[in-house]
């Protein structure tokens, strides 16, 4: 065999090892989602759906609590520079332009909160038809979130001509629900919910997902008809029995 025909294939066969490894990693390292269809619709599939997804909602927010608290402690001990949180706050899309009406540790703490779960179990049962759709059972997004890169999901049936969007994946449900979360944590189009969230710990009151569901009209081309789903779902569902207690 000459060399030119041995380089090409050893170049195949790396070519098919890095396919199989890609492979691999999409279909066995990827945490399936519970087959929530196997329960009839109703109280059934609701009970199962909100019972696997408030402990991990509940453990999210756990971790959130726990930045905070560090965050604080930090800004107690004197460090109250951007550049201190430079990392922080690229997580969280704080531009050192925008500190004008207050420190960083301010902005910081406005953006890293928690996020009642009665209100993200009623986003999620919403956005994934009960953790049914296909979206969620296809690719652990349970929140209806996109992806903007071409591959980085999978691509709408319905998506309008000359868009580009794709419906993200996640490698776990775990995963979709820290990428949720922090999705409202930093967009722009969320800081009117952030606002309230604010007002609520200034006042020693309770954040409740009912009051954070006037944050939301910018999560859904309905506006202030999805937020009046939300509460109504909350509401029907009794999902205050899920109220953060934190």
């Amino acid at each position: 065999m000459s060399g030119i025909n041995r380089n090409i294939a050893v170049g195949g066969i790396l070519a098919l090892l890095v396919a199989i490894i890609v492979i691999w990693g999409l279909f066995f390292t990827r945490e399936a989602p519970p087959d929530f269809s196997q329960y009839p619709a109703g109280v059934e599939r609701k009970e199962a759906f909100f019972s696997y997804f408030a402990p991990i909602m509940q453990e999210v927010n756990t971790d959130i609590l726990a930045q905070r608290d560090r965050i604080e402690k930090r800004c107690n001990d004197g460090e109250d520079s951007y550049t201190a949180f430079s990392d922080l706050a690229e997580t969280y899309r704080i531009d050192e332009s925008t500190l004008t009406d207050g420190s960083v540790c301010d902005v910081l703490l406005e953006h890293i909160d928690i996020v009642p779960v009665s209100l993200a179990l009623a986003q999620a049962a919403n956005e994934s038809a009960w953790g049914t759709s296909r979206f969620a059972q296809e690719g652990n997004n349970f929140f209806g979130q996109w992806c903007f890169k071409k591959g980085c999901g999978i691509v709408p049936g319905s998506r309008d001509t000359g868009k580009n969007h794709e419906v993200a994946t996640f490698d776990s449900p775990a995963e979709s629900v820290e990428s949720y979360m922090l999705n409202l944590n930093r967009h722009n189009a969320y800081e009117p919910l952030r606002d309230i969230r604010s007002q609520l710990r200034v006042r020693e009151e309770p954040i409740t997902g009912i009051k954070l569901t006037h944050g939301l009209n910018r999560y859904s081309e309905r506006g202030e008809e999805y937020g009046k789903e939300l509460r109504g779902m909350i509401l029907y569902n009794k999902l205050n029995e899920y109220e953060n207690t934190l």
